[in-house]
């Protein structure tokens, strides 16, 4: 943000946000890509990014040639913290570098892919166990990302889903539908 001044009135210039077109999209990838490659190369790690658009968004992902890559693990995390701290800074360098804010995902060794399918896993058990009980279901606490993989996976089930809670509390609750 920048002040401006004219003719002795002061206000604050805001960065406009630019329309989400395929060019602004990929432009932001590259962006992303760059800093993760620095990044990498700092921290002396073997990766490949892989950038994607899909759905009006950017996915990168780094991976590598070996199977089971413990330094590229390390970016990871415990419960995918590192991850999402990562995603965070990736982030704030394409809001830097374009003045845009960026819904990027960022996906790390094929974390994010194997825990998507842990939570269609999850969502699909508790789908069952809504159905055989009628009772409502209260998953564990989950990230913004990750719930909505929950809520989309019960939409599929025909099921109904809500997000309960606040920070990191915040958890899904899966129910029947109401008649």
């Amino acid at each position: 943000m920048t002040d401006v001044t004219e003719e002795n009135e002061t206000y604050e210039e805001t960065p406009t946000e630019r329309p989400n077109t395929f060019e602004n999209i990929e432009e932001e990838g590259d962006i992303a890509a760059d800093y993760l490659e620095e990044l990498l190369d700092i921290a002396d790690i073997d990766g490949d990014i892989d950038i994607e658009v899909r759905n009006q968004r950017t996915y990168l992902a780094v991976l590598n040639d070996e199977d089971n890559n413990e330094e590229l693990r390390q970016l990871v995390g415990r419960n995918g913290q590192v991850l999402e701290a990562l995603q965070e800074l990736v982030r704030l360098s394409v809001l830097a570098a374009s003045g845009n804010r960026s819904r990027l995902i960022l996906d790390v060794a094929g974390y994010r892919a194997e825990r998507r399918e842990q939570l269609a896993d999850a969502a699909r058990q508790a789908v069952e166990e809504v159905r055989e009980s009628g009772e409502d279901y209260h998953m564990n606490p989950l990230g913004a990302y990750e719930r909505k993989i929950v809520h989309d996976i019960v939409a599929e089930q025909g099921l109904y889903s809500e997000s309960e809670g606040e920070g990191p509390s915040r958890h899904v609750v899966i129910s029947l539908p109401e008649v």
